[in-house]
């Protein structure tokens, strides 16, 4: 029985790291790509619970590393990770943890919300780190209004239809 748990665990993880994978795809190519990969990171925290969340969006990442074309633009590789606006897609994972620490403990809503902040938060302080580091200059409040600003409402939005949606499909499905 244990072992069937684990490999369901397994495919559910893979599952929600192809998802994750599939709405990076979808997007609208600006400085930072306005894509649903959000939604699907905060759908596979919903939907997986903060452990099994954490480890799909740990396996998108490690596909992503390995240079599999996952993130937004088709782009994989350690260079996409490491570039000006891969302290998002590590933020993800930051986001992760914390829900993963805190489920249980606090809303989940609430936890959404703070993960995205953390990952605005890290996103943009590893943005201004790699930009500055090809000797331009850009402060973190010009980053925040460039790199933030732009993305709250729709990032709103997202982490609002995914909350509903993950209320109906655990209605509908035992995960």
């Amino acid at each position: 029985m244990k072992d069937g748990s684990t490999i369901r665990n397994m495919i559910y993880v893979s599952l929600m790291a192809v998802v994750i994978a599939l709405c990076s795809w979808l997007s609208v190519p600006t400085v930072i790509p306005f894509t649903m990969q959000t939604f699907a990171v905060f759908c596979a925290l919903l939907l997986l619970g903060g452990r099994r969340g954490f480890f799909a969006v740990g396996l998108y990442i490690l596909l992503a590393a390995f240079g599999l074309p996952v993130l937004s633009g088709f782009r994989g590789g350690i260079g996409a990770l490491l570039g000006p606006t891969g302290g998002y897609i590590l933020g993800f994972l930051l986001s992760a943890a914390l829900y993963w620490l805190f489920e249980g403990r606090a809303r989940p809503l609430l936890l959404l919300i703070a993960g995205l902040l953390i990952c605005y938060l890290f996103g943009t302080l590893w943005f201004v780190y790699v930009y500055s580091s090809d000797g331009k200059e850009i402060g973190f409040g010009a980053a925040m209004m460039l790199c933030v600003v732009p993305y709250l409402i729709p990032d709103a939005i997202k982490l609002l239809l995914a909350f509903v949606l993950a209320r109906r499909v655990k209605k509908a499905v035992k995960l």
